[in-house]
């Protein structure tokens, strides 16, 4: 069967095959995937609780890790939410660290198309087969495509953090939301319609904050305004 955790009977060897996917991973894109995949490893190699399947590490010891600042740290850990690499299992607050798990399945999906650079025995491996020989196929996230974070604006960033950990109101509400601008703590949004802005604001309204301030703390407030 397809390995969801790295625990158990053989942990060891699947710690160091997760690491070997990205790896390779990294390798075959550009700059920025390389440094976004060695940021990952980094921190996995040097504080992630594979007993309890856990990462609970604060914004300022992994900037010191990554040698960036806080707000750097912010921006990184927001992609990897929303690649689905990492998966916020506690949410931080006063005194205490947010707290991730691995998200292995979408990770290996990610990272499959590399596999075979490292060999058909490592392929063979992280696929698994059944009793009949035939691959375990990988599950496919839903149809609605991730977000282009090319921007880097922390609405691009947001969406991705939606995407990853509520795709259903994202697909159906906030994938179509646009960024209108920024004053202060104040980020606008621009909805296709008096209803659609409307419904965000009344059912949406705490989830969108939510998710523009786990990627920028000095957004206060979210407004969502239509554009007819």
């Amino acid at each position: 069967m397809l390995m969801t955790k790295a625990v158990g009977r053989g942990a060891a060897a699947r710690k160091y095959d997760i690491l070997t996917a990205l790896g390779a991973h990294a390798l075959a894109g550009g700059r920025t995937e390389q440094v976004l995949a060695l940021r990952l490893m980094t921190l996995i190699t040097a504080r992630y609780n594979w007993g309890r399947d856990e990462l609970a590490v604060g914004q300022r010891e992994i900037a010191r890790l990554w040698s960036v600042d806080e707000r750097t740290v912010k921006r990184e850990m927001a992609k990897l939410r929303g690649r689905g690499w990492l998966e916020l299992s506690r949410a931080g607050a006063r005194g205490r660290v947010a707290e991730y798990r691995l998200g292995i399945e979408r990770l290996l999906a990610d990272t499959r198309p590399e596999w075979d650079r490292v060999g058909p025995d490592f392929a063979h491996r992280l696929e698994g087969s059944e009793d009949d020989g035939k691959v375990v196929p990988l599950p496919i996230r839903g149809e609605v495509p991730p977000p282009d974070l090319s921007a880097g604006t922390e609405w691009a960033l947001a969406q991705a953090v939606l995407h990853a950990e509520a795709p259903g109101p994202y697909a159906s509400w906030l994938r179509a939301l646009e960024r209108a601008g920024r004053s202060g703590g104040r980020l606008t949004l621009v909805a296709p319609s008096r209803f659609h802005a409307a419904y965000v604001q009344t059912h949406l309204a705490t989830r969108l904050l939510a998710a523009c301030r786990s990627v920028d703390d000095d957004i206060t407030e979210v407004a969502v305004i239509a554009t007819t």
